[in-house]
């Protein structure tokens, strides 16, 4: 008799959602961090685009605890999307404003980058095994 037959759930968690929480704590601290160190002091995430980033690592937070593995997926195309399109916008807007010359990159806007590329790889293993799951007639 399987679980599924005796009525308990299954209580284990796939790699991918395990994988898209991993992210979304990533992208949730990186928020926090700063974002831009320069020479007169640190610019916090949450000053800025991070703030959108950390909306986004909580949508993934949400994603990671629900069980159907599609909608998991689409919540960590999401995150994935928005973790790597802000900071990448965030380092052209600032090499447009100053140059390359005065700053640089801070633990949270590398962090956040970070929780991108691993969200979006979440993002794909959730959609494959969700396509493996559907019934075949």
């Amino acid at each position: 008799m399987s679980a599924r037959q005796s009525g308990r759930r299954d209580r284990r968690r796939s790699p991918g959602s395990r994988r898209l929480l991993g992210a979304a704590l990533m992208v949730l601290f990186g928020a926090f961090l700063p974002w831009v160190a320069t020479a007169a002091g640190n610019v916090s995430g949450v000053r800025g685009a991070g703030l959108w980033t950390m909306y986004a690592a909580v949508l993934g937070i949400a994603g990671a605890i629900i069980r159907s593995q599609v909608l998991a997926a689409v919540h960590a195309a999401v995150l994935a999307v928005v973790a790597l399109a802000l900071p990448l916008w965030q380092v052209l807007h600032l090499a447009n404003l100053v140059g390359f010359s005065g700053w640089a990159p801070g633990p949270g806007l590398v962090l956040t980058v970070g929780g991108g590329v691993l969200a979006g790889s979440a993002a794909v293993s959730l959609f494959r095994a969700s396509r493996g799951a559907l019934p075949t007639d």
